[in-house]
């Protein structure tokens, strides 16, 4: 594996900083919207406006590197972020398997792609995950930050199996709408004229 040349690390950082603004902007609208729910659809409402990043990381870093990076980027943002130690897990191996996906999988290059997307949309499920399987670690870890039975029960309100399923299940079709609606945006404003 050769390592990403200067100008595709530019561009994942470029293309990183864009990603990092539309889950802000998706965050920000899902707390007004949906405040008790916004955790538990922001990785599929990211999913479904981030495929035109990913499709045009890919074009400009078309090798192993620039998704593992970026999926790198927001594993080391969770666990500077405060949230639960193991939050950041997910952002890197979901990232890095979407690499390998996308880039020694031996399948149609559409089909890689997006699977390779959907793989890395699940990284946004970091903060998510421990509260339903490591429950009691992560109350413990709010206690010791200072929070008061009212705000675990409010973060906990959809924290339930079938909000894992929820939250699985639109993770997968808002990835594939977001590639989909991604390669709509590609064709028409992105690639060159011949």
């Amino acid at each position: 594996m050769k390592k990403l040349k200067m100008q595709e690390l530019i561009f994942t950082g470029v293309y990183t900083a864009i990603y990092f603004f539309v889950v802000a902007i998706v965050m920000v609208v899902l707390k007004l919207a949906v405040p008790v729910f916004d955790s538990l659809l922001l990785p599929a409402a990211s999913a479904l406006f981030s495929g035109i990043i990913y499709l045009l990381l890919l074009q400009k870093v078309p090798r192993f590197g620039g998704i593992s990076v970026m999926g790198g980027v927001f594993g080391l943002l969770f666990l500077i972020t405060g949230h639960f130690a193991l939050s950041f897990i997910p952002s890197f191996v979901c990232a890095i398997l979407a690499d390998f996906i996308q880039y020694r999988w031996n399948a149609d290059e559409k089909l890689r792609t997006l699977v390779s997307y959907t793989v890395f949309s699940f990284g946004l499920t970091g903060p998510l995950l421990p509260m339903w399987f490591m429950k009691n670690a992560y109350v413990d870890s709010l206690i010791r930050r200072g929070k008061d039975a009212d705000y675990i029960n409010y973060v906990f309100t959809p924290i339930t199996t079938t909000g894992f399923v929820v939250c699985v299940v639109s993770v997968i079709i808002c990835s594939i709408a977001g590639i989909y609606i991604g390669r709509k945006l590609l064709t028409k404003h992105f690639q060159t004229k011949r």
